[in-house]
């Protein structure tokens, strides 16, 4: 299971992120949509401030308000963000973020280019969170506790691993806040969980918590 949630989610007894499913034609649009920085940026700044409209984003990002504009418009198609009516007035439309967990099922099937887009959209997720893992280890000790980092190995039943990712994602809910309503001292934080068979091939260095 592949689970990503590209907004942040709200929290408290606000409801859940709807679960969006991500189909092989829509992999495509993803990896395009995803492959362009300023596409990123925004994603990332409607997540952080909640409602932007695109003169702020050009502000924000250094762009211009027709650049930022045309990619609102395609993250809107996307379903990743959307216009907010009752503020949007003549020309100035304004947006927020969509809270949308976004999951893709294991064996899928796919054509050619769509599988090619899937594995595009996996090397830009490894190379992004390749470099968090340096940074947590590299800038370890001058973090005063910031960067938390743990390894660990055990035995499961598929039906504990579901279990397990599940508690996760509610674990994750418990500590989210919703976008523009951050706690006072919080900070953007990456959070990442891989969990895989381990069969034996490549002896792991021992378990720690750091």
């Amino acid at each position: 299971m592949i689970a990503e949630n590209l907004c942040t989610m709200l929290a408290g007894m606000v409801e859940r992120p709807e679960t969006r499913v991500l189909t092989g034609p829509d992999l495509k649009a993803f990896y395009k949509a995803l492959s362009n920085p300023v596409r990123r940026d925004i994603l990332s700044y409607l997540g952080e401030h909640g409602e932007a409209n695109s003169t702020g984003v050009a502000k924000a990002l250094g762009e211009s308000t027709g650049t930022t504009s045309y990619h609102l418009r395609k993250l809107a198609d996307l379903k990743l963000i959307a216009e907010i009516e009752e503020r949007s007035t003549g020309r100035e439309r304004w947006w927020k973020s969509l809270m949308t967990n976004i999951f893709t099922p294991p064996g899928l099937e796919m054509t050619a280019d769509e599988r090619e887009a899937a594995v595009k959209i996996g090397a830009l997720k490894m190379t992004h969170d390749l470099n968090l893992v340096v940074r947590a280890y590299a800038g370890y000790d001058a973090s005063a506790g910031w960067n938390q980092i743990y390894r660990a190995g055990l035995r499961m039943t598929k039906e504990q691993v579901a279990s397990f990712a599940e508690e996760y994602q509610a674990l994750l809910h418990k500590y989210a806040s919703a976008p523009g309503e951050h706690p006072p001292g919080s900070r953007r934080m990456a959070v990442r969980l891989v969990v895989l068979p381990d069969d034996g091939r490549d002896a792991p260095p021992p378990a720690d918590g750091a």
